[in-house]
């Protein structure tokens, strides 16, 4: 499988531990390449992040309404297969549960878990995404296509990005969304969930305050299940690595694998 994958390399390196960068629902590696790609490359960390298949550059957009969250899992595994060490991997929302997924059986350094869907499934976040949209929710049901819940403007900034963000920076956004696998989210609702207690891996769980999709309450319990406490930030929204104070997200993390020695 030919896939997507966008790095930047430190001009002098300073960490031999690689990060590699997962996405979520309706995004592909571009979300990455805004800031946080140069950001850690910046700091001497060898930066990679792929497009899922069906995703971005990707092969696989023919099938893509049938893609298991299991090939997605196949997917990482071969991007960090072919890294020189297991990398420091950072997975947000849907990407979050392929990285607990694929920890289940693979070794990585850390993991890093943003805005990421509970170990427990999405059928919360499902819930609330019905009760605010209820026509959206049952058109992406109909269609077996997940795109009519993010497929206006204002319906993604609602979903991704805090109130403040300015039009232009979210409509920009909005025109690199796309379809996602509607076989990925029957996974991550209920026929395919990670199982925690296989994962020896250190993680870090993060959640945003404004997030209307994952709520604190379910960071808190993933952070818990992974033997570790939720760390919140209180303005930030979904998409937490191009919202308002996406700096200091990726200062966090900076600093806990720095506390690890990663």
């Amino acid at each position: 499988m030919e896939l997507e994958l966008i790095k930047q390399v430190p001009v002098s390196e300073q960490h031999p531990t690689p990060i590699l960068f997962v996405h979520g629902m309706w995004h592909a590696a571009w979300c990455w390449a805004e800031h946080f790609l140069p950001y850690f490359s910046d700091r001497g960390y060898k930066s990679y992040a792929l497009s899922l298949r069906g995703h971005g550059d990707s092969e696989g957009r023919d099938r893509l309404r049938w893609t298991t969250l299991a090939e997605y899992v196949s997917d990482v595994k071969q991007m960090a297969g072919r890294m020189e060490r297991p990398p420091v991997l950072v997975g947000h929302s849907m990407g979050g549960m392929i990285i607990q997924k694929y920890l289940e059986e693979h070794e990585a350094a850390a993991g890093v878990l943003l805005a990421s869907a509970p170990p427990k499934g999405v059928f919360a976040a499902t819930i609330r995404v019905f009760l605010r949209h209820p026509v959206a929710f049952l058109k992406a049901n109909l269609t077996l296509s997940m795109y009519p819940v993010v497929g206006t403007e204002p319906l993604a900034k609602e979903a991704f990005f805090s109130r403040d963000m300015s039009e232009e920076k979210a409509n920009r956004y909005f025109e690199q969304l796309q379809d996602e696998s509607y076989r990925a989210y029957l996974d991550m609702l209920g026929l395919n969930l990670p199982r925690p207690k296989k994962v020896k891996t250190p993680m870090l769980v993060m959640g945003a305050g404004q997030d209307t999709i994952i709520s604190r309450k379910e960071v808190e319990i993933t952070a818990r299940t992974y033997g570790t406490e939720a760390e919140i930030f209180p303005h930030t929204a979904h998409d937490m690595m191009l919202d308002r104070d996406w700096e200091t997200v990726a200062e966090r993390i900076n600093e806990w694998l720095k506390e690890r020695g990663l």
